[in-house]
């Protein structure tokens, strides 16, 4: 009987302890997904309407990890084979996304600038912390690229235990530890950008936006690599509104280009806080 008591007591208590993890659920608009409101995807038919089209962020605690699960406007499919590359994959291929994370919510505390290729700063009162990348390639080539392009933010970058697909989402567990904990008062922020195979030499596996869009090449921005390489992001409050398209737009349209990369002006993004 006390056995069956006390394995009574230990369900009960997963079960409540489930109940009342923190969980953070974040929106956003459907049909946002061309950055500053003129980014064209890439002629390929791989890369299908909706693919890079965030609608939802759910992020969970799970015992000692953290569930990462981003959800787009069309189910994610892997049609270069993911699984047969070097190392193996992790069941998509297209898509390559990043949760940034402002884990103080101090002005100027964190890293400012965004990973290389996605032409990105934050806003000063929204550096981060930590990035998780959700990305179908392994951690070795992942590790290989931060050795070889990003090793100022290594302390940053966390590369999830396991990331997979379900249906339209991609999941990404990480270990609570690797975040430093974890609070749904933290901020958060998404950026979707496409994974390349074979990245420039600066780029983090990033692909870029260029004026014109191309088979394997988003169109609608400048060639001068000044525009912000982003597809889609959240925006505050994220519930989805359409004002939060037209808040997108706006902020993604405020970069300078110029054939002197010394006038350029990155464009700054805001973290979502609840």
């Amino acid at each position: 009987m006390k056995r069956l008591f006390f394995a009574f007591v230990i369900v009960n208590l997963l079960i409540l302890g489930n109940l009342f993890a923190d969980e953070v659920v974040l929106d956003d608009p459907a049909g946002d997904d061309n950055g500053p409101g003129t980014y064209i995807y890439p002629t390929d038919p791989v890369y299908k309407k909706g693919s890079f089209d965030i609608t939802k962020l759910e992020i969970k605690e799970k015992g000692e990890d953290v569930e990462f699960k981003l959800t787009v406007n069309a189910k994610i499919e892997d049609p270069w084979n993911s699984k047969s590359w070097p190392q193996g994959g992790n069941g998509f291929s297209i898509q390559m996304a990043f949760v940034f994370i402002d884990t103080d919510h101090k002005e100027g505390s964190g890293e400012e600038d965004g990973l290389p290729g996605l032409n990105i700063k934050f806003e000063k009162e929204s550096f981060y912390e930590k990035v998780v990348i959700l990305s179908p390639q392994s951690k070795a080539r992942i590790n290989d690229e931060i050795k070889l392009k990003a090793e100022k933010f290594r302390d940053k970058i966390v590369i999830p235990k396991k990331t997979f697909v379900q249906g339209r989402s991609i999941v990404a567990v990480v270990g609570k530890k690797e975040l430093g904990g974890f609070s749904p008062k933290w901020g958060f922020q998404a950026v979707m950008q496409s994974n390349e195979g074979y990245p420039d030499k600066k780029d983090f596996l990033t692909r870029k936006v260029n004026e014109y869009e191309g088979p394997h090449r988003f169109g609608g921005g400048s060639d001068y690599d000044c525009d912000p390489h982003i597809i889609d992001m959240l925006v505050s409050p994220a519930k989805g509104g359409k004002d939060e398209t037209d808040k997108q737009h706006e902020i993604l349209k405020k970069f300078k280009c110029d054939p002197d990369p010394s006038k350029w002006e990155i464009v700054r993004i805001p973290m979502v806080y609840r």
